[in-house]
């Protein structure tokens, strides 16, 4: 139903690992559970203005982009630069039981909250059984 699209996901992984700050993408801590009949997902995106923040699908592709910065002063002196600037970026598939039409969005306490439907035609469907006449009349064919 929803899958992760980050192929570089470990490489980040090993060079943040290492202590390699560079220029790029930072991958954003999610989870993803359904409840009821909605999938949540929840971002962390701490210290992000909410005017930085992009939520866009493009062919069943929800991306999800933020931009944090921070600029040293000229009389500032560091000792310790542990805080990842820079862009953050995070795209899911998402499958085509969810409603991408009707995503809702929410941003509280550094944390991006997006609601996604799961689609009517995907919603489990009780049959009826019903009961009719049966197709040979049982009585005509006993007595030839």
């Amino acid at each position: 139903m929803l899958t992760q699209n980050d192929p570089f996901r470990d490489f980040d992984r090993f060079f943040r690992g290492l202590g390699a700050r560079g220029e790029g993408h930072t991958t954003v801590p999610m989870d993803a559970y359904r409840r009821g009949s909605d999938v949540w997902v929840h971002l962390d995106l701490p210290g992000v203005a909410s005017d930085s923040i992009d939520v866009s699908v493009e062919r069943s592709v929800l991306t999800v982009s933020a931009e944090r910065n921070w600029q040293y002063e000229e009389d500032d002196q560091a000792y310790m630069i542990e805080r990842p600037t820079g862009t953050f970026r995070r795209q899911v598939h998402l499958g085509e039981n969810l409603d991408v039409d009707g995503i809702e969005a929410d941003f509280a306490d550094g944390v991006l909250t997006l609601r996604i439907p799961i689609s009517e035609k995907a919603q489990p469907k009780k049959i009826q059984i019903g009961t009719r006449a049966p197709a040979i009349d049982v009585e005509a064919s006993a007595s030839n």
